[in-house]
């Protein structure tokens, strides 16, 4: 399975990088997780926040890999467990889709980007730093594919 996640973000910090490659590199190569790391609006130009947003939801529709199913990572999404994170991987990776996940800029994603997702999902009810949200969206991804694998990594 295919799985891209698309952030609107500046450089993360080395160790939240560390961080997600620590985990993609654990994935084996038939579950392959890339990230495409797209550079925010600039927000000192006095631009209305929506045409902001708007203006960067061009840019991530544009690298949103065809064909993909696209979740938003949203605060209003909805909850997962690692189990049921799992179980939705599973049913797209037997359908044979590959999966995109978006994560925000600092004002979230444009609403009506939202509305053309598949789905939304929340993270946390914390507020969370991009570089951290990215680190647990990778962490969360491989232990959804440890608990597909019967991998020792999740544990109950």
């Amino acid at each position: 399975m295919k799985i891209h996640l698309i952030a609107l973000s500046h450089k993360i910090e080395p160790w939240a990088q560390a961080g997600v490659e620590q985990f993609i590199k654990r994935f084996p190569p038939e579950w392959r997780l890339t990230i495409k790391e797209l550079k925010p609006e600039d927000r000192s130009s006095g631009k209305p926040v929506d045409q902001i947003l708007a203006k960067e939801a061009e840019r991530i529709r544009q690298a949103i890999p065809a064909g993909s199913l696209v979740v938003a990572l949203d605060e209003r999404g909805t909850d997962h467990s690692s189990k049921t994170l799992a179980m939705d991987l599973l049913k797209w990776h037997e359908a044979g889709e590959q999966l995109c996940l978006l994560i925000g800029s600092a004002d979230g994603l444009d609403p009506q980007l939202k509305a053309e997702c598949r789905a939304m999902w929340r993270l946390s009810s914390l507020t969370l730093p991009h570089a951290l949200a990215r680190v647990l969206v990778t962490e969360a991804l491989y232990r959804a594919w440890s608990i597909l694998s019967n991998h020792p990594y999740h544990r109950e």
